[in-house]
């Protein structure tokens, strides 16, 4: 089913979080929070619209961390009922598309809680002091990627946050797969 990721909520505080990366180290906000912005991404393996622009991420991203920005992906899915989720397939997914960001395991799923995320993918682009700035789509694409020259969104969002600490007033939202909650006893 997919979803829309609500519009964003100016200057709210990114939430603290210790979570597993696919390195075997423990990642904190502090950890990734970069000089000058963070972007925190909310992905899985399986979603077909991360699928559909994976590579133009791990491209941004790299853009992005050239800038300053600290950068963390986390995948909350339920991994026993989505197995392409599983943390062991979290790092094949990684290596195959060339990440030079911690991909984090949100088990327990409260941080994707504590965050409101919706689904895959969700951006929340923060500030230098980690007031949200942009909570919306990376670019045009859906389940299939866009023409290859469409306005990038994310990156020219977080560009702007870098330069002058605020995110555009018009954002458009993302969209993709619900995330996929653990069904509770």
């Amino acid at each position: 089913m997919a979803v829309e990721t609500p519009i964003c909520d100016f200057g709210w505080q990114a939430p603290d979080f210790s979570l597993k990366g696919i390195d075997g180290k423990n990642y904190s906000l502090t950890d990734v929070k970069g000089e000058t912005a963070t972007l925190i991404m909310f992905i899985c393996n399986h979603c077909p619209y991360v699928k559909s622009i994976i590579d133009r991420i791990v491209r941004d991203v790299k853009e992005l961390q050239n800038m300053g920005v600290g950068v963390v992906a986390i995948c909350a899915n339920d991994a026993d009922e989505y197995e392409e989720d599983s943390f062991d397939n979290m790092i094949l997914f990684a290596k195959e598309h060339g990440f030079t960001f911690p991909y984090l395991h949100d088990e327990t799923q409260q941080i994707a809680k504590n965050y409101d995320a919706v689904c895959t993918p969700d951006f929340f682009g923060f500030d230098k002091n980690l007031g949200l700035q942009y909570r919306g789509r990376l670019d045009a694409s859906r389940k299939e990627a866009a023409a290859p020259d469409v306005r990038r969104d994310l990156f020219e969002a977080m560009k702007q946050v870098v330069e002058t600490g605020k995110g555009p007033e018009e954002q458009i939202p993302s969209m993709g797969c619900s995330i996929k909650w653990k069904i509770s006893a």
